[in-house]
Protein backbone atom coordinates (compact mmCIF):
# COMPACT_ATOMS: atom_id res chain seq x y z
CA UNK A 1 0.00 0.00 0.00
CA UNK A 2 1.32 3.96 -1.33
CA UNK A 3 -0.80 5.32 1.48
CA UNK A 4 -2.06 8.71 0.83
CA UNK A 5 0.47 11.32 -0.34
CA UNK A 6 0.94 14.56 2.17
CA UNK A 7 1.53 18.00 0.24
CA UNK A 8 1.43 19.85 3.28
CA UNK A 9 2.39 19.51 6.91
CA UNK A 10 1.19 21.29 10.23
CA UNK A 11 3.29 21.58 13.12
CA UNK A 12 2.76 22.06 16.20
CA UNK A 13 5.92 22.99 18.71
CA UNK A 14 8.22 25.50 16.69
CA UNK A 15 11.47 23.81 18.94
CA UNK A 16 14.46 22.33 17.76
CA UNK A 17 12.84 19.23 16.57
CA UNK A 18 9.84 20.83 14.78
CA UNK A 19 11.92 23.57 12.80
CA UNK A 20 13.94 20.51 11.66
CA UNK A 21 11.08 18.95 10.13
CA UNK A 22 9.75 21.80 9.01
CA UNK A 23 12.63 22.26 7.00
CA UNK A 24 13.09 18.91 5.70
CA UNK A 25 9.58 19.42 4.51
CA UNK A 26 9.94 22.24 2.90
CA UNK A 27 13.45 21.33 0.93
CA UNK A 28 10.81 17.78 -0.26
CA UNK A 29 8.20 20.78 -1.80
CA UNK A 30 5.78 20.55 0.83
CA UNK A 31 3.87 23.57 2.54
CA UNK A 32 4.04 23.83 6.52
CA UNK A 33 2.37 25.75 8.94
CA UNK A 34 4.37 25.83 11.81
CA UNK A 35 2.21 26.72 15.40
CA UNK A 36 3.40 27.58 18.85
CA UNK A 37 2.01 28.51 22.14
CA UNK A 38 5.11 30.74 23.29
CA UNK A 39 5.45 33.52 21.29
CA UNK A 40 9.14 33.93 21.77
CA UNK A 41 9.50 30.63 19.36
CA UNK A 42 7.41 31.64 17.20
CA UNK A 43 9.45 34.68 16.67
CA UNK A 44 12.69 32.48 16.11
CA UNK A 45 10.43 29.94 13.93
CA UNK A 46 11.75 31.39 10.19
CA UNK A 47 15.30 31.66 11.67
CA UNK A 48 15.56 28.34 13.19
CA UNK A 49 13.89 26.71 10.00
CA UNK A 50 16.61 29.18 7.78
CA UNK A 51 19.03 27.50 9.91
CA UNK A 52 17.85 23.84 9.39
CA UNK A 53 17.77 24.14 5.74
CA UNK A 54 21.38 25.21 5.75
CA UNK A 55 22.15 22.09 7.58
CA UNK A 56 20.74 20.22 4.72
CA UNK A 57 22.43 21.58 2.10
CA UNK A 58 19.35 21.24 0.04
CA UNK A 59 19.32 24.99 -1.42
CA UNK A 60 22.05 27.64 -1.80
CA UNK A 61 21.27 31.01 0.96
CA UNK A 62 19.91 32.84 -1.80
CA UNK A 63 17.29 30.70 -2.13
CA UNK A 64 16.33 30.38 1.32
CA UNK A 65 14.02 33.30 0.91
CA UNK A 66 12.15 32.15 -2.00
CA UNK A 67 11.80 28.40 -0.39
CA UNK A 68 10.25 30.14 3.19
CA UNK A 69 8.13 32.73 1.54
CA UNK A 70 6.65 29.63 -0.62
CA UNK A 71 6.17 27.34 1.73
CA UNK A 72 6.06 28.19 5.20
CA UNK A 73 3.10 29.96 7.52
CA UNK A 74 4.14 30.61 11.12
CA UNK A 75 1.06 31.08 12.72
CA UNK A 76 0.12 31.13 16.53
CA UNK A 77 -3.13 29.26 16.52
CA UNK A 78 -4.58 26.17 14.63
CA UNK A 79 -6.74 27.80 11.43
CA UNK A 80 -4.11 27.68 8.87
CA UNK A 81 -3.60 23.50 9.53
CA UNK A 82 -7.12 23.31 8.54
CA UNK A 83 -5.99 22.45 4.97
CA UNK A 84 -2.85 20.14 5.91
CA UNK A 85 -2.81 16.75 5.20
CA UNK A 86 -0.45 16.08 8.06
CA UNK A 87 -0.15 17.56 11.48
CA UNK A 88 2.38 16.83 13.60
CA UNK A 89 2.56 17.43 17.52
CA UNK A 90 6.11 18.08 18.26
CA UNK A 91 5.47 19.11 22.10
CA UNK A 92 7.14 18.40 25.32
CA UNK A 93 6.89 14.80 26.50
CA UNK A 94 3.81 15.18 29.06
CA UNK A 95 0.77 12.48 28.19
CA UNK A 96 -1.66 15.19 29.76
CA UNK A 97 -0.17 18.09 27.87
CA UNK A 98 -0.57 16.86 24.64
CA UNK A 99 -3.86 15.01 25.47
CA UNK A 100 -5.16 18.93 26.44
CA UNK A 101 -3.91 19.91 22.74
CA UNK A 102 -5.15 16.63 20.88
CA UNK A 103 -8.82 18.54 21.94
CA UNK A 104 -8.07 21.91 21.10
CA UNK A 105 -6.59 21.01 17.72
CA UNK A 106 -8.91 18.35 16.55
CA UNK A 107 -11.82 20.75 15.76
CA UNK A 108 -9.42 22.36 13.23
CA UNK A 109 -8.62 18.74 11.25
CA UNK A 110 -10.08 18.00 8.01
CA UNK A 111 -11.22 14.54 7.80
CA UNK A 112 -8.36 13.13 5.24
CA UNK A 113 -5.91 14.76 8.09
CA UNK A 114 -3.62 12.50 9.84
CA UNK A 115 -2.38 13.54 13.06
CA UNK A 116 0.64 12.63 14.61
CA UNK A 117 2.89 12.97 17.85
CA UNK A 118 6.92 13.24 18.28
CA UNK A 119 6.69 11.65 21.36
CA UNK A 120 9.44 9.43 22.35
CA UNK A 121 8.78 7.40 24.56
CA UNK A 122 4.69 7.72 25.77
CA UNK A 123 2.45 4.83 24.09
CA UNK A 124 0.19 5.82 21.32
CA UNK A 125 -2.66 3.97 22.56
CA UNK A 126 -2.41 6.22 25.94
CA UNK A 127 -2.71 9.07 23.95
CA UNK A 128 -5.33 8.40 21.51
CA UNK A 129 -7.27 7.32 24.08
CA UNK A 130 -9.62 10.36 23.66
CA UNK A 131 -9.47 11.12 20.36
CA UNK A 132 -11.91 11.44 17.82
CA UNK A 133 -10.33 9.50 15.08
CA UNK A 134 -7.64 7.21 16.36
CA UNK A 135 -7.39 5.29 13.27
CA UNK A 136 -5.71 8.40 11.92
CA UNK A 137 -3.58 8.78 14.55
CA UNK A 138 0.03 7.38 14.66
CA UNK A 139 3.44 8.25 15.73
CA UNK A 140 6.42 9.86 13.86
CA UNK A 141 9.42 9.61 16.15
CA UNK A 142 12.23 11.42 14.72
CA UNK A 143 15.87 11.40 15.80
CA UNK A 144 18.41 14.62 16.73
CA UNK A 145 19.76 15.97 15.07
CA UNK A 146 16.85 15.22 12.00
CA UNK A 147 19.45 16.74 9.24
CA UNK A 148 22.08 13.63 10.07
CA UNK A 149 19.67 10.92 11.06
CA UNK A 150 18.06 9.13 8.15
CA UNK A 151 16.15 7.25 10.44
CA UNK A 152 12.14 7.96 11.36
CA UNK A 153 10.18 5.38 13.45
CA UNK A 154 6.28 5.27 12.26
CA UNK A 155 4.40 3.68 15.05
CA UNK A 156 1.01 1.56 14.80
CA UNK A 157 -0.93 2.25 18.06
CA UNK A 158 -3.81 -0.51 18.55
CA UNK A 159 -6.50 1.35 16.00
CA UNK A 160 -4.22 2.86 14.20
CA UNK A 161 -5.15 1.84 10.34
CA UNK A 162 -3.50 0.47 7.93
CA UNK A 163 -3.78 3.48 5.65
CA UNK A 164 -2.42 5.56 8.23
CA UNK A 165 0.89 3.60 8.35
CA UNK A 166 1.04 3.88 4.57
CA UNK A 167 0.33 7.78 4.70
CA UNK A 168 3.07 7.78 7.27
CA UNK A 169 5.76 5.83 5.52
CA UNK A 170 5.29 7.48 2.93
CA UNK A 171 5.86 10.34 4.36
CA UNK A 172 9.17 9.80 6.26
CA UNK A 173 10.30 8.79 2.35
CA UNK A 174 9.39 12.04 0.56
CA UNK A 175 11.57 13.70 2.93
CA UNK A 176 14.64 11.16 2.40
CA UNK A 177 14.09 9.42 5.88
CA UNK A 178 13.98 5.44 6.01
CA UNK A 179 10.62 4.06 7.44
CA UNK A 180 10.73 1.73 10.83
CA UNK A 181 7.02 0.76 11.31
CA UNK A 182 7.11 -0.33 14.79
CA UNK A 183 4.13 -1.78 17.12
CA UNK A 184 3.08 0.50 20.44
CA UNK A 185 4.64 0.36 23.23
CA UNK A 186 6.67 2.23 25.81
CA UNK A 187 9.86 3.94 24.20
CA UNK A 188 8.80 1.88 21.21
CA UNK A 189 12.63 0.17 19.65
CA UNK A 190 14.66 2.76 19.28
CA UNK A 191 14.39 4.43 22.87
CA UNK A 192 13.88 1.00 24.33
CA UNK A 193 17.39 0.52 23.20
CA UNK A 194 18.64 3.99 23.98
CA UNK A 195 17.75 3.89 27.37
CA UNK A 196 20.21 1.13 28.80
CA UNK A 197 22.96 2.86 27.20
CA UNK A 198 22.26 6.52 28.67
CA UNK A 199 21.32 5.02 31.72
CA UNK A 200 24.77 2.39 32.23
CA UNK A 201 26.91 5.74 31.12
CA UNK A 202 25.73 7.85 34.40
CA UNK A 203 25.49 5.03 36.70
CA UNK A 204 29.14 4.47 35.51
CA UNK A 205 30.00 7.95 36.86
CA UNK A 206 28.78 7.52 40.14
CA UNK A 207 30.70 4.21 40.46
CA UNK A 208 33.61 5.80 40.39
CA UNK A 209 34.89 5.96 36.08
CA UNK A 210 35.63 9.65 34.61
CA UNK A 211 33.34 11.39 32.47
CA UNK A 212 35.98 11.55 29.93
CA UNK A 213 36.66 7.25 30.28
CA UNK A 214 32.66 6.78 29.47
CA UNK A 215 33.19 8.96 26.65
CA UNK A 216 35.75 7.36 25.12
CA UNK A 217 34.83 4.06 25.68
CA UNK A 218 31.59 4.97 23.33
CA UNK A 219 33.41 6.84 20.37
CA UNK A 220 36.45 4.16 20.90
CA UNK A 221 33.66 1.39 19.75
CA UNK A 222 32.72 3.51 17.38
CA UNK A 223 29.97 5.24 18.03
CA UNK A 224 28.74 9.09 16.93
CA UNK A 225 28.97 10.45 19.80
CA UNK A 226 29.21 9.24 23.64
CA UNK A 227 26.67 8.46 25.69
CA UNK A 228 27.58 12.09 28.04
CA UNK A 229 27.40 14.19 25.03
CA UNK A 230 24.54 12.66 23.49
CA UNK A 231 22.09 13.18 26.55
CA UNK A 232 23.35 16.91 26.43
CA UNK A 233 22.05 17.24 22.82
CA UNK A 234 19.24 15.35 23.55
CA UNK A 235 18.40 17.63 26.73
CA UNK A 236 18.62 16.25 30.01
CA UNK A 237 14.91 17.63 30.74
CA UNK A 238 13.65 15.37 27.59
CA UNK A 239 15.82 12.68 28.45
CA UNK A 240 14.58 12.18 32.22
CA UNK A 241 10.84 13.17 30.98
CA UNK A 242 11.24 9.68 29.13
CA UNK A 243 12.57 7.82 31.67
CA UNK A 244 10.00 8.46 33.77
CA UNK A 245 7.54 6.69 30.91
CA UNK A 246 9.97 3.83 30.66
CA UNK A 247 10.39 3.56 34.70
CA UNK A 248 6.79 3.39 34.97
CA UNK A 249 6.39 0.42 32.51
CA UNK A 250 9.55 -1.63 33.57
CA UNK A 251 10.48 -0.47 36.97
CA UNK A 252 13.15 -3.30 38.09
CA UNK A 253 15.12 -2.24 35.09
CA UNK A 254 14.86 1.41 34.47
CA UNK A 255 17.47 3.84 37.03
CA UNK A 256 16.00 6.66 38.13
CA UNK A 257 19.34 8.14 38.58
CA UNK A 258 19.55 11.11 41.52
CA UNK A 259 22.49 12.54 39.44
CA UNK A 260 20.05 13.49 36.76
CA UNK A 261 17.35 14.40 38.87
CA UNK A 262 19.88 17.02 40.37
CA UNK A 263 21.18 18.19 37.28
CA UNK A 264 17.37 18.58 35.95
CA UNK A 265 16.31 20.53 39.18
CA UNK A 266 19.62 22.91 38.59
CA UNK A 267 18.07 23.29 35.30
CA UNK A 268 21.46 21.74 33.62
CA UNK A 269 19.45 20.62 30.32
CA UNK A 270 22.65 20.75 28.68
CA UNK A 271 23.40 21.80 25.14
CA UNK A 272 19.79 24.04 25.24
CA UNK A 273 20.44 25.84 28.79
CA UNK A 274 24.16 26.21 27.95
CA UNK A 275 25.82 23.49 30.86
CA UNK A 276 25.34 19.85 31.03
CA UNK A 277 27.46 17.21 31.40
CA UNK A 278 29.59 19.73 29.94
CA UNK A 279 29.83 23.23 29.49
CA UNK A 280 28.69 24.89 26.24
CA UNK A 281 29.48 28.77 26.96
CA UNK A 282 32.20 28.85 24.51
CA UNK A 283 31.02 26.41 22.40
CA UNK A 284 28.84 27.78 18.99
CA UNK A 285 25.25 25.71 19.12
CA UNK A 286 26.92 22.50 21.20
CA UNK A 287 29.84 21.99 18.98
CA UNK A 288 33.40 22.87 19.37
CA UNK A 289 35.63 22.45 22.41
CA UNK A 290 33.26 21.45 25.29
CA UNK A 291 34.71 21.14 28.63
CA UNK A 292 33.58 18.81 31.43
CA UNK A 293 30.57 20.91 33.88
CA UNK A 294 32.65 21.77 37.13
CA UNK A 295 28.54 22.07 38.31
CA UNK A 296 28.33 18.13 36.79
CA UNK A 297 31.45 17.01 38.98
CA UNK A 298 30.31 18.66 42.08
CA UNK A 299 26.80 16.48 41.79
CA UNK A 300 29.19 13.54 40.88
CA UNK A 301 30.81 13.81 43.57
CA UNK A 302 27.75 14.29 45.92
CA UNK A 303 26.28 11.19 44.55
CA UNK A 304 29.44 8.66 44.15
CA UNK A 305 29.59 5.20 45.52
CA UNK A 306 32.38 3.34 46.56
CA UNK A 307 35.35 3.91 43.99
CA UNK A 308 35.53 0.80 41.33
CA UNK A 309 38.24 0.28 38.87
CA UNK A 310 37.49 -0.24 35.48
CA UNK A 311 39.30 -1.65 32.77
CA UNK A 312 38.37 -0.47 28.63
CA UNK A 313 36.04 -3.91 28.30
CA UNK A 314 34.36 -3.65 31.81
CA UNK A 315 33.20 -0.02 30.57
CA UNK A 316 32.09 -1.13 27.15
CA UNK A 317 30.22 -4.03 28.03
CA UNK A 318 28.61 -2.30 31.35
CA UNK A 319 27.48 0.21 28.15
CA UNK A 320 26.25 -1.94 25.29
CA UNK A 321 25.65 -5.40 26.34
CA UNK A 322 22.69 -4.51 28.29
CA UNK A 323 21.44 -2.73 24.70
CA UNK A 324 21.87 -6.65 23.19
CA UNK A 325 19.72 -7.75 26.35
CA UNK A 326 17.09 -5.20 25.47
CA UNK A 327 16.88 -6.26 22.12
CA UNK A 328 16.67 -9.32 22.80
CA UNK A 329 12.90 -8.75 25.52
CA UNK A 330 11.84 -6.51 22.08
CA UNK A 331 11.83 -9.68 20.29
CA UNK A 332 10.46 -11.80 23.03
CA UNK A 333 7.57 -9.13 23.07
CA UNK A 334 7.05 -9.13 19.24
CA UNK A 335 7.98 -5.24 19.18
CA UNK A 336 9.56 -6.22 16.07
CA UNK A 337 9.66 -9.53 14.78
CA UNK A 338 13.49 -9.04 12.56
CA UNK A 339 16.43 -8.71 13.91
CA UNK A 340 17.65 -7.03 10.75
CA UNK A 341 15.22 -4.09 12.14
CA UNK A 342 16.81 -3.57 15.24
CA UNK A 343 20.12 -3.20 13.83
CA UNK A 344 18.44 -0.83 11.08
CA UNK A 345 17.09 1.09 13.98
CA UNK A 346 20.60 1.68 16.01
CA UNK A 347 22.89 1.84 13.01
CA UNK A 348 20.05 5.18 11.58
CA UNK A 349 18.70 6.44 14.87
CA UNK A 350 21.71 6.13 17.27
CA UNK A 351 24.69 6.45 15.29
CA UNK A 352 25.55 2.95 16.45
CA UNK A 353 29.00 1.96 14.46
CA UNK A 354 27.72 1.05 10.85
CA UNK A 355 30.76 -1.04 10.13
CA UNK A 356 30.04 -3.73 13.00
CA UNK A 357 26.56 -4.13 11.62
CA UNK A 358 24.83 -3.47 13.85
CA UNK A 359 23.82 -4.10 17.93
CA UNK A 360 22.71 -7.97 17.05
CA UNK A 361 25.28 -8.54 14.07
CA UNK A 362 27.96 -7.84 16.76
CA UNK A 363 26.37 -9.84 19.09
CA UNK A 364 26.89 -12.56 16.95
CA UNK A 365 30.24 -11.59 16.57
CA UNK A 366 31.54 -11.62 19.69
CA UNK A 367 28.98 -14.79 20.38
CA UNK A 368 25.88 -14.71 21.79
CA UNK A 369 27.57 -17.58 24.91
CA UNK A 370 29.88 -14.85 25.16
CA UNK A 371 27.53 -12.38 26.20
CA UNK A 372 25.24 -14.43 28.16
CA UNK A 373 28.11 -15.02 30.39
CA UNK A 374 29.59 -11.89 30.45
CA UNK A 375 25.98 -10.22 31.64
CA UNK A 376 26.36 -12.82 34.50
CA UNK A 377 28.99 -11.35 35.43
CA UNK A 378 27.07 -7.65 36.13
CA UNK A 379 24.11 -9.94 37.63
CA UNK A 380 24.88 -7.92 41.01
CA UNK A 381 23.82 -4.81 39.23
CA UNK A 382 19.83 -6.70 39.06
CA UNK A 383 17.40 -7.51 36.47
CA UNK A 384 18.46 -4.95 34.25
CA UNK A 385 22.22 -7.27 33.15
CA UNK A 386 19.58 -10.68 33.34
CA UNK A 387 20.02 -12.29 30.17
CA UNK A 388 16.39 -12.52 28.69
CA UNK A 389 14.87 -16.48 27.71
CA UNK A 390 15.44 -15.50 23.80
CA UNK A 391 18.69 -14.82 24.37
CA UNK A 392 19.47 -17.88 26.63
CA UNK A 393 18.23 -20.05 23.79
CA UNK A 394 19.69 -18.23 21.08
CA UNK A 395 23.12 -18.57 23.06
CA UNK A 396 23.00 -22.10 22.26
CA UNK A 397 21.75 -21.94 18.78
CA UNK A 398 24.68 -19.41 18.35
CA UNK A 399 22.66 -16.84 16.27
CA UNK A 400 21.05 -13.76 16.59
CA UNK A 401 20.46 -11.92 13.42
CA UNK A 402 19.20 -13.16 10.47
CA UNK A 403 21.60 -13.23 7.53
CA UNK A 404 21.83 -9.87 4.99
Amino acid sequence: MDGQAIESIGIVGAGLMGTAVAAASIAAGMRVVLADADPRALDRATEGVREQLAELDHASPGEFESLLAERLIVAPGFDAMASCDLVLESIVEDAAVKCRLYAELSPWLADRAILATNTSTIPIEQLAASLPRPERFCGLHFFHPVARRPLVEVVRGGRTSPATVAAAARFARAIEKEALVVADGPGFVVNRLLMPYLTEAVELLLDGAAVERVERAATEFGMAKGPLQLIDEIGLDTVVAGGKVLWRAFPERIVLSPLMVALYKAGRFGVKSGAGFFDYTNCDGGDGAATVDPFALQKIAEWARTPQPFDDEQLRDRLFLPMIAEAARLLEEGRVSDPNDVDTAVVLGLGFPAQRGGLLRWADTIGLATVVERLGRLETLGPRMEPPELLRRMATEKRFATPP
